[in-house]
């Protein structure tokens, strides 16, 4: 193998990153905005990838421009060598100050409205210079991004079984009803009580939705779903309009229109807290900043988890 860099190769690393955000935008002017360079700079940084490379890699397409074929296959290449790159530049930077740095950050789509945006607030006043990227997704695309190295820390729903991981507490689970709906008056039910409800749930690839599969089936029964939905705000209005009954965590705030009926047989998941095991001081500052604030994540009607199971 030639251990030598082509000639083409060796002009083309540092046009990379203008390919790689034009591509992306689709835009020129946005892509230069985002570079922080003109867009007379971008336009020739492009040129010359092009020039280099021996064919067009962008088309017009109005005021937007488009790969062309060989475009789009260059990118579909380059993109995740890109990536790549620019996690190792953020590593060693990140190794280097710890109080700067970047940490890649996910948590669930079940928190959100409060508690993660309040340890954020609280952190940045700490560490002002600690660039975070959120994500925020199911509990198993979490778990797919950090072991795929694309998360550096994120709060899941349940808690993984690693050592690089650490329950934060625990959400108890209930049912919701609309204020109208026959339950709501119950107090109290047992799941074979719920055997004829329309329900409204989480995709099959969610946790929760899988929590209420498997509670169901101990009961007896397969869950009639009228409504499908990931995102939890949304789920609980479908349920206050009188459209279905949701087994839901506590929300972290209040919807009037929602009445909450306990379950005669407390259900209970876990919330943890993973980290990947090459951890900057800056993922690990963040990591430490979240376990001393582990109580945000207990609500009114959830459970602190016995010191036991800590």
């Amino acid at each position: 193998m030639d251990e030598t860099l082509s000639p083409q190769l060796e002009g083309l690393i540092p046009l990379l990153a203008a390919f790689e955000v034009a591509a992306e935008q689709g835009h020129i002017t946005r892509a230069a905005q985002r570079l922080g360079v003109p867009q007379s700079s971008l336009s020739r940084r492009l040129k010359t990838v092009e020039r280099t490379l021996g064919v067009q890699l962008f088309q017009p397409a109005g005021r937007r421009v488009t790969l062309t074929p060989q475009g789009r296959e260059f990118f579909e290449r380059t993109h995740a060598l890109v990536s790549a790159l620019d996690d190792a530049v953020q590593l060693v930077r990140g190794n280097a100050d710890a109080e700067g740095g970047r940490v890649r950050f996910g948590f669930p789509l079940s928190l959100g409205p409060v508690s993660i945006p309040s340890l954020l607030a609280e952190f940045h006043e700490l560490a002002p210079r600690v660039r975070l990227h959120l994500t925020q997704a199911h509990g198993e695309a979490l778990a797919n991004e950090i072991r795929a190295g694309r998360l550096d820390l994120a709060v899941m729903i349940p808690s993984p079984d690693t050592a690089s991981a650490k329950v934060l507490g625990r959400q108890q689970l209930h049912l919701y009803v609309a204020k109208e709906h026959p339950l709501s008056t119950a107090g109290c039910v047992d799941l074979t009580d719920l055997r004829n409800e329309m329900f409204i749930a989480n995709p099959p690839a969610f946790h929760l939705r899988q929590v209420l599969d498997s509670f169901c089936a101990e009961a007896g029964f397969v869950p009639h779903v009228a409504f499908e939905i990931t995102e939890f705000d949304t789920l609980r209005e479908l349920v206050a309009r009188g459209l279905g009954v949701a087994l839901l965590p506590a929300a972290e705030r209040h919807h009037p229109e929602l009445v909450r009926v306990e379950l005669s047989d407390p259900r209970y998941r876990n919330i943890g807290l993973v980290w990947a095991d090459r951890a900057n001081p800056a993922v690990l500052r963040l990591r430490d900043h979240i376990l001393a604030k582990a109580h945000v994540f207990v609500h009114a009607d959830n459970s602190p988890l016995p010191a036991s199971d800590r």
